[in-house]
């Protein structure tokens, strides 16, 4: 299957280069890309600078993609992988176990994939995300919160044989005061929506590890 894919950063990135950027990112290191020219965008100015947004082409038949914004994986499979590579404030005694209990349950092996989907850990994002081990957010409100958009959506190129199959198609500009103030709109109106506390039949991460809430239980659906 041919995807279109863009970049978006300070520079036209026409040949990407396995191995480079950088290792802490939310899913390691790789080439982050998005399937949302409007959302590169925002990435190439997420500083209120401009920058430019490259698009590509890539054959993904053949290819391990883990999509862990597909049905066959929840949003702790996604949390669980970002441990990895992101901090997270674990203060609490709270957000200490949630850590352990998903890594241990949640555990997801992408050591050897070419590509990974899944969702922008951007600032909304991971707040949602913190607040979630700290028991200040609901599993369905931390859930609703990362499905809310489906374009928040990163396609991760991982291995030499995704760098492979990338070829540039061209590029275009974009502009810090149109690009930068959307992206800080969307997110504000994004933590406005979360409602915190849990309704009938939800429940919060003490919860999960209290009554052994595993993957695939229909609890999570």
């Amino acid at each position: 299957m041919n995807k279109t894919i863009y970049h978006g950063g300070e520079k036209i990135v026409r040949k990407p280069i396995f191995g480079t950027g950088r290792q802490y990112n939310d899913f390691g290191l790789g080439f982050y890309c998005t399937e949302s020219a409007r959302y590169a965008a925002e990435w190439a100015a997420r500083s209120g600078s401009n920058g430019f947004v490259s698009a590509y082409s890539i054959d993904t038949d053949g290819l391990r993609v883990i999509n862990l914004c597909s049905t066959q994986y929840d949003p702790l499979h996604w949390l669980g992988l970002l441990f990895n590579y992101r901090e997270f404030d674990l203060s609490s005694d709270s957000a200490y176990r949630a850590r352990e209990y998903i890594s241990k349950y949640f555990f997801v092996d992408h050591q050897a994939c070419d590509c990974i989907i899944g969702y922008r850990a951007d600032n909304s994002c991971f707040m949602f995300a913190q607040d979630f081990l700290d028991a200040k957010l609901s599993y369905k409100s931390f859930r609703s919160a990362l499905t809310a958009d489906d374009h928040n959506r990163q396609f991760v190129l991982k291995s030499n044989r995704a760098f492979d199959r990338i070829v540039f198609t061209g590029y275009d500009p974009a502009f810090g005061e149109e690009s930068y103030p959307a992206a800080r709109s969307r997110e504000i109106r994004s933590v406005r929506s979360i409602a915190p506390s849990a309704g009938s039949g939800d429940f919060f991460i003490t919860d999960m590890i209290r009554e052994e809430i595993r993957p695939y239980d229909n609890r999570l659906r």
